[in-house]
């Protein structure tokens, strides 16, 4: 009777034990694994230090599923063009790289609550003959395909002569190589957002390169964006982005990444 009741204790014992395992394997499986895609090259929003993503962009989203038992997240370095096929295979579930609003991404893919304000500028050498949008009419540019700017300046040329139109050459160099660009002459001009035109300059020594603000009827917000039945994902990270806004997250953020108070509005923020 004793060894009989030592085998059913044991066996008892030994079925606790693997049921405690069973659930604490669980409870590690349970996350949702997430990837960021994120190009990596766009400083200050994306870019590598000592091997590591790091950036704005970065930091917001690491700020934002710190401590989630929700979500397990991983960053992924890939190429423009990439980030957008990948979110729509699925490959991907969230998309960062200073990314802005058009009316054609809303269409295919979710947007967050705006994390920053970036206007868009002209860079051009300081004894460029342009001052202001519609003097770009006959120079020359480099655009990336997918970029707001093409459809940009696809439009701008439709009103232009063909002799008045802007050229546009396709590249897949990164934006420091195309502002380089425009600085050795290479090119006329390039579109793009203030804070990371204006980190490059600086940190490149680009003494012969100044910015010009452009108008925007948009608000020139940078967002995250999520692929089509995400919703969950999305509704997770606006409140967390909500909570990073009111207790002052994102503006350490913005004055530690982008050199100062960049964030939107608050009533934009949902």
């Amino acid at each position: 009777m004793k060894l009989k009741t030592i085998f059913k204790t044991g066996a008892l014992a030994a079925a606790s034990v693997l049921l405690l395992a069973a659930c604490s394997s669980g409870s590690k499986s349970s996350k949702e694994s997430v990837t960021l895609a994120t190009v990596g090259t766009t400083n200050p929003f994306s870019y590598e230090k000592d091997g590591k993503l790091t950036g704005y962009d970065i930091e917001v989203a690491k700020a934002v599923f710190k401590g989630t038992d929700k979500y397990k997240v991983k960053y992924q370095k890939t190429e423009w063009t990439s980030i957008f096929s990948g979110l729509d295979s699925d490959k991907y579930q969230i998309g960062a790289n200073n990314i802005s609003y058009t009316k054609e991404r809303a269409n295919k893919y979710l947007y967050s609550n705006p994390t920053a304000s970036n206007p868009l500028v002209l860079v051009v050498p300081k004894d460029s003959d342009i001052k202001s949008y519609d003097d770009i009419a006959g120079h020359s540019t480099q655009v990336v395909q997918g970029n707001t700017t093409v459809s940009m300046l696809q439009d701008f040329n439709k009103k232009q002569s063909k002799a008045n139109q802007v050229e546009l050459n396709f590249t897949s160099e990164d934006i420091a190589h195309q502002i380089r660009n425009v600085s050795d002459g290479k090119y006329d001009f390039k579109i793009f957002e203030k804070i990371s035109a204006e980190t490059i300059i600086k940190d490149q020594g680009l003494n012969n390169l100044k910015v010009i603000e452009l108008p925007s009827e948009q608000k020139p917000y940078v967002y995250f964006i999520f692929a089509q039945g995400q919703e969950d994902l999305q509704k997770f990270v606006n409140k967390r982005i909500k909570k990073l806004y009111n207790d002052g997250t994102l503006e350490k953020i913005s004055q530690k990444y982008l050199g100062g108070s960049y964030l939107p509005d608050k009533k934009d923020i949902k």
